[in-house]
C-alpha cells in the first residue's frame, strides 16, 4: 500500500482488549482516505444507513469510513455525520466516547494514541474523550457497562467524566433513549463479569431511577432481619445477582433473579419490614418493565414464574403434595420440564443472596426434583385406556400426580 493513500486501522474495543490481554472476539476497522464507491469496487458490501459501513467479503468484519459527527437534535439519534477522504484518523478517534476506546493500531502493531488511551488503560481509568461526550445519552449506559465488563481490572470512572454523566441525567436526555437501546446495553451488562456494577453505577449518577424505577425503589426498603441480615432489599437483589452469575451465564436466569423481588418496592411503608403478597405484586412490576423496554419473552416469562412462586420453593419441605403439584402446574412444567432446574437455580440464588448465607445448602432443589420425577411417571395413556374422557382426564392426572408426589415424600422421609 506504499502508493495507496488509503490506510486501514484496527480500532476500538479490539485494541483495548488486546492491550488488556483479553481475547479479542470482534474486530472493527476504520478506513482513512477512501470513498463508498471505492470500497464497493474492492468487493466490500455496504450496510450502513446513517454513515458508510462495509462488510469484508471474506472475514465478515466491519470497516467504517473515517468520519466526524455533529449534534443536531436530542437523543442518541440526533447527529449528522460527515465522511470524506479528507477526514483524518485523529478526527475519527476524537468522536469516540472513552480514551481507552480511541486507540488505533496499524498492521505492524504500531499504536496511534493521540488521546492518552493507553495511559488510562494502565491507570485503569474510564475517561471521556471530549465534551462532545455530553451529546450522546447512550454513553451513560455504555460507561456503566464498561465498569461491569472490565470488573476484573478494577476500572474506575474519572471524576470529571462522572460529573458529565450526572449532568446528562439531570438534562433529561436519557428519557429520549429508545427502549431497544436501553435493553441492548442492559443485556450486554447482564452478561458481563459482574453485572451488579452496572446497576450500582447507574444508581450512583441518578440514572437508575430514570431507566429502572422498579429496581431503584428497592433501595432503602427494609426486610425482616431474621431472614435478611443485609436488611436492604436493593442490596439483597445485588447479592442475589452475584450468586446467579457465579452459577450461570444464561441471560434469562440473571434477569429473573434481578427482578424477583420487585413487589417489595410497592409494599406500603406501614407494613415494613413485612412484604406480604409481594410475589404477585412483583408480577405486575415485571410485566410493566418488560413491556416498556421490550424485554425478550423468555426473560419475562421466567421472571414472572420466579416472582410468583419463589416462596413456595423456599417452603417446599413443608408443603403438602397437592400444593407441590400446584407449584409444578403453575410453572407449566408438564409442557416445559426444562424450566425446573432454571427455576430452582434462581430460587437458590435468592436464598444465598443474603449476608452470611452465601454458602447455605438448598435442599429444596433436590427435594422438588425428586417429587417432579415421581410425578412424571404418571402415564396419561393408561388413564385414557381406563375410560376417562375430557375434563375427567385432567382431574385424574392431577390426582395421580399428587399420589406419586406423596409417595416420593414418604420415601424421602423414611
Amino acid at each position: 500500500m506504499n502508493n495507496d493513500p488509503v490506510e486501514t486501522y484496527l480500532v476500538g474495543g479490539a485494541v483495548r482488549d488486546e492491550l488488556l490481554g483479553i481475547p479479542v472476539k470482534e474486530k472493527d476497522w476504520v478506513v482513512v482516505g477512501s470513498t463508498p464507491e471505492a470500497m464497493v469496487d474492492k468487493g466490500f458490501r455496504p450496510v450502513g444507513q446513517s454513515f458508510p459501513v462495509f462488510i469484508h467479503s471474506q472475514s465478515g468484519e466491519e470497516y467504517a469510513l473515517a468520519r466526524t459527527e455533529r449534534k443536531t437534535g436530542r437523543g442518541y439519534k440526533g447527529f449528522s455525520f460527515f465522511t470524506d477522504p479528507s477526514v483524518t484518523l485523529e478526527q475519527d478517534l476524537l468522536r469516540r466516547d472513552l480514551s481507552i476506546n480511541a486507540i488505533a493500531m496499524r498492521d505492524n502493531g504500531e499504536l496511534i494514541d493521540p488521546l492518552g488511551g493507553r495511559g488510562d488503560i494502565e491507570r485503569r481509568v474510564l475517561r471521556h474523550v471530549s465534551d462532545a461526550f455530553l451529546e450522546d445519552p447512550l454513553r451513560v449506559l455504555r460507561v456503566a457497562r464498561f465498569v461491569a465488563q472490565l470488573a476484573e481490572f478494577d476500572f474506575t470512572i474519572a471524576s470529571e467524566t462522572l460529573e458529565l454523566m450526572e449532568k446528562m441525567v439531570e438534562s433529561g436526555e436519557l428519557e429520549d433513549l429508545t427502549a431497544e437501546r436501553v435493553w441492548i446495553e442492559t443485556e450486554k451488562a447482564l452478561q458481563t463479569v459482574r453485572p451488579r456494577l452496572y446497576f450500582e453505577t447507574l444508581r450512583k449518577m441518578g440514572a437508575l431511577k430514570v431507566l429502572f424505577p422498579e429496581i431503584d425503589r428497592l433501595f432503602g426498603v427494609p426486610q425482616n432481619p431474621k431472614y435478611h441480615p443485609e436488611i436492604d432489599t436493593g442490596l439483597h437483589i445485588l447479592l442475589s445477582l452475584d450468586q446467579i452469575c457465579a452459577e450461570s451465564n444464561v441471560l434469562r436466569l440473571r434477569f429473573s433473579v434481578l427482578v424477583h423481588d420487585l413487589g417489595k418496592g410497592t409494599t406500603p411503608r406501614d407494613q415494613w419490614p413485612s412484604h406480604n403478597g409481594h410475589e404477585e405484586r412483583g408480577v405486575k412490576q415485571i410485566e410493566n418493565l418488560a413491556k416498556r423496554l421490550r424485554i425478550p419473552n423468555d426473560c419475562r416469562d421466567l421472571a414472572i414464574k420466579v416472582s410468583r412462586w419463589h416462596l413456595h420453593c423456599h417452603r417446599a419441605l413443608e408443603l403438602k403434595a397437592a400444593t407441590i403439584e400446584k407449584l409444578f402446574s403453575g410453572l407449566d412444567l408438564w409442557r416445559n420440564p426444562q424450566l425446573l432446574p432454571e427455576f430452582l437455580s434462581c430460587c437458590q440464588a435468592d436464598i444465598r443472596g443474603r449476608t452470611g448465607m452465601e454458602n447455605n445448602d438448598y435442599p429444596q432443589a433436590a427435594y422438588l426434583t425428586d417429587c417432579f420425577q415421581a410425578a412424571l411417571t404418571v402415564d396419561s395413556q393408561k388413564i385414557r385406556e381406563a375410560g376417562f374422557e375430557g375434563e375427567a382426564i385432567g382431574k385424574k392426572m392431577r390426582e395421580a400426580r399428587i399420589a406419586a408426589i406423596q409417595d416420593a415424600k414418604e420415601r424421602r422421609a423414611s
